[in-house]
């Protein structure tokens, strides 16, 4: 059994998917790219922009769903340009604490709209 969680506070989702779904005991959000909620366009500034943009946005949907950042045991970062890996970082440790998720950092040929940086994140859910 699944069920989609989701948010006005986070960007809509820009095709045929959910911002986020619980399933067997897990949050598995979608890939945040920099959007800004309430325009649907990306934030203008740097990387470390973008990537603050993106982990708000993470948070809006964990808050969704109950959980935070306290609870996200995988991320998977995707950059056109892995030489913002140290600027993403940076921005990064602002967000989550020791002890870290485990973490895939990918550079690809491009992201939607644009975008420089793209994150998903998998959250253990509470057992009740």
């Amino acid at each position: 059994m699944k069920t989609a969680i989701s948010t006005l506070t986070a960007p809509q989702a820009i095709g045929p998917y959910s911002q986020a779904i619980k399933a067997a005991g897990f949050l598995f959000l979608s890939g945040q790219i920099p959007l800004d909620p309430t325009t649907g366009n990306l934030v203008d500034g740097d990387i470390r922009a973008q990537t603050r943009r993106v982990l708000d946005n993470v948070r809006e949907v964990l808050s969704a769903a109950g959980v935070g950042f306290s609870d996200v045991v995988k991320t998977s970062i995707f950059l056109t340009d892995l030489g913002d890996f140290a600027a993403v970082n940076e921005i990064y440790a602002d967000y989550f604490s020791i002890p870290f998720p485990a973490r895939s950092t990918i550079q690809v040929a491009a992201l939607p709209k644009g975008s420089r940086v793209e994150i998903e994140v998998v959250a253990a859910l509470a057992v009740l």
